[in-house]
């Protein structure tokens, strides 16, 4: 367990700094926000920021794009299969969240929007940064960056190679922060009209 004196501290360019406060399972503090490891009693929340959030920039069950089956299955998926999903909570409320989780758990493309799962192999190669969100009005506070430097560290911990995610088009923010975390673009590719947008960060 982490204490205060060996804690690890990760400053943004603003100077606000990211302090790990526990190993295991992970705690995190930055500003106001604490960062910790979902909790099934957090599930409600946690599929309704994830629909509020994709509401907010027009995606749809039915697109092709949206689903959420995964919050169904968090234990399998994120918790029991070397990955991880954090919330983030301020004045007692959850207002920021995402996953890691092993690449080869869920399809790509557009078949993820349909469900499916499968063991993972044996070897950590690739994962995925997914369902990174954070509240509409209390955007723009770097709680989504806090988020992404606790994940990336996890996925660090974990011995993974490279981190991949993906976005939309219309998903302009989102793709600006992890650009601004040395994330680069692959490929793009149309699902139902909307263009989905791959990338990905080496780690080692």
């Amino acid at each position: 367990m982490g204490t205060s004196d060996g804690a690890q501290r990760r400053s943004d360019p603003a100077g606000r700094t990211l302090v790990r406060r526990q190993a295991e399972p992970p705690v995190w503090d930055y500003a106001e926000l604490s960062l910790r490891r979902y909790r099934a009693a957090d599930h409600a929340t946690v599929l309704a920021l994830h629909r509020e959030g994709l509401a907010q920039v027009g995606l749809r069950p039915g697109d092709g794009v949206y689903y959420d089956h995964d919050f169904f299955r968090m234990e399998d998926i994120y918790l029991r299969n070397d990955g991880e999903f954090l919330v983030g909570e301020t004045a007692g409320r959850i207002v920021a969240m995402g996953g890691l989780r092993r690449a080869d758990l869920v399809p790509g493309g557009s078949a993820r929007a349909y469900g499916g799962y499968a063991p993972g192999a044996t070897r950590l190669d690739a994962a995925e940064m997914v369902r990174l969100r954070v509240r509409p009005d209390l955007q723009r506070r770097g709680y989504g960056s806090a988020v992404v430097r606790a994940l990336e560290d996890r996925a660090a911990e974990y011995g993974y190679r490279v981190l991949r995610a993906d976005t939309t088009e219309l998903q302009g923010p989102a793709l600006a922060l992890y650009r601004g975390f040395g994330w680069r673009e692959t490929r793009r590719e149309s699902i139902g009209g909307i263009v989905n947008i791959y990338i990905e960060k080496r780690l080692r």
